[in-house]
């Protein structure tokens, strides 16, 4: 594996060897020997990372060679196995995905238990599935681009003096979080006494929520500015000093204010901003705002909308740097309509936004004297009246009027001139 990074400022170049692959087995062609895996005693784990639509409930037949969702393999690998070991109960099986939804091994196991009914198996398989299994919910948070350009790979097996087909480059940060309560799992998960960014804890909603509100949110939050200044990537962003203040003046004076708790403290949220700031710099990856500006409104909604709230809940004025954001959002989405799609032009460059409110946006900038009233009081879309919160409607007609006039690379730099005089 190939890391390139930035870390502490410092960019560091760091090559490992994983050597604990032994062999790889296609559904489609070797069904019979992954069912016979089931048979192994010495079976303990099953990992999964089948992207979020794999984890879904279908009519699968166990019995089919082999079933057609991964859940239907699954089911048929632990029916195999509960037959081979006659019920063993110390025969079950530590189930651990890694698919980026909610509760992602409860909503496993409750699929699971639904085929097994489905398939008319037998009480007593049910049993040893409930009580003999586990199924863990979990976090994980890497990004990992995968294969490495050609050039890249060519030098890299140059310099490594030996050719690896399957090298892939991955960002050094890494999270996984995996919730259990049980003693069972913690012996068997024993992997994670080897790396401290591994971590088995009875509950993940704390790393769930800064993920979601540190890193996501800002993204989020920083992805229009971003598209409205002329920038392609993070890390191109990153490079400009006024950008770069905003995404870390954002995080440690608006979000982590508005997430600490009980369970997250000052410590953790300064922790995690000073890793996300080197991760958005790393000059080795290619994110791409666009790709970030995918169901633009959606993600605003879950993201951002949650946080706002809390930061209402212990403030009295409104958040600036968000405000900016938000603002930005609402720009980027004043779009021209070709046919069925809704396009906006930056600097002669088009981009296609892939939105699902794009058409109630476009409709709500006819009107341009009200956008701001009309969008942030529509209950429908954020699920309250935005326009309650004190001067957040002010603020935000402040913010949409300084990107029109100045620009937005302009308005940021505007914005943390004020938000430094407040200070």
């Amino acid at each position: 594996m190939h890391q390139r990074y930035i870390e502490d400022g410092l960019e560091v170049a760091h090559y490992e060897i994983n050597n604990a692959i032994s062999r790889v087995l296609s559904a489609n062609q070797h069904w019979e020997e992954i069912l016979k895996s089931a048979e192994n005693p010495d079976l303990e784990i099953v990992f999964s990372n089948t992207t979020e639509v794999g984890i879904t409930m279908s009519d699968d037949n166990v019995n089919a060679m082999p079933p057609a969702s991964f859940p239907g393999k699954l089911l048929a690998i632990l029916h195999r196995r509960f037959v081979y070991f006659n019920g063993d109960t110390n025969k079950g099986l530590t189930i651990v995905p890694t698919e980026l939804i909610t509760e992602n091994g409860s909503k496993l196991k409750s699929i699971i238990t639904a085929l097994a009914k489905l398939n008319e198996l037998p009480d007593s398989f049910m049993d040893w599935l409930d009580t003999a299994n586990d199924f863990c919910n979990t976090l994980v948070d890497r990004i990992v681009p995968g294969a490495l350009p050609l050039t890249a790979y060519e030098k890299t097996c140059e310099l490594l003096g030996y050719e690896d087909q399957l090298m892939i480059m991955a960002e050094p940060f890494r999270l996984w979080a995996i919730e259990t309560l049980s003693e069972r799992v913690n012996q068997r998960l024993s992997f994670a006494l080897a790396d401290s960014n591994v971590l088995l804890v009875p509950s993940i909603e704390k790393y769930k929520e800064i993920k979601l509100r540190l890193l996501n949110g800002t993204h989020t939050l920083s992805c229009a500015l971003a598209l409205l200044s002329g920038f392609n990537t993070v890390k191109e962003a990153m490079k400009n000093h006024a950008f770069h203040q905003f995404v870390s003046s954002l995080m440690r004076d608006e979000i982590g204010p508005a997430i600490v708790s009980e369970t997250i403290s000052v410590s953790d949220i300064n922790d995690f901003s000073s890793k996300v700031i080197d991760r958005f710099a790393n000059p080795h990856l290619e994110h791409k705002w666009e790709s970030i500006a995918l169901n633009y409104s959606s993600k605003m909604a879950m993201r951002n909308i949650p946080l706002l709230k809390k930061w209402y809940a212990k403030h009295h004025e409104a958040p600036q740097l968000f405000a900016l954001g938000f603002a930005a959002y609402l720009y980027l989405l004043k779009s021209e309509q070709k046919d069925d799609h809704y396009i906006r032009v930056i600097n002669g460059h088009t981009i296609e936004l892939q939105d699902e409110l794009a058409p109630k946006i476009y409709a709500a900038w006819a009107n341009q004297d009200q956008i701001v009233h009309t969008l942030l009081s529509a209950i429908d879309l954020w699920g309250e009246d935005l326009t309650e919160f004190a001067r957040f409607e002010e603020t935000v007609k402040e913010k949409l009027q300084l990107i029109a006039e100045k620009g937005a690379l302009k308005a940021v730099e505007l914005s943390l001139t004020f938000d430094n005089k407040k200070v």
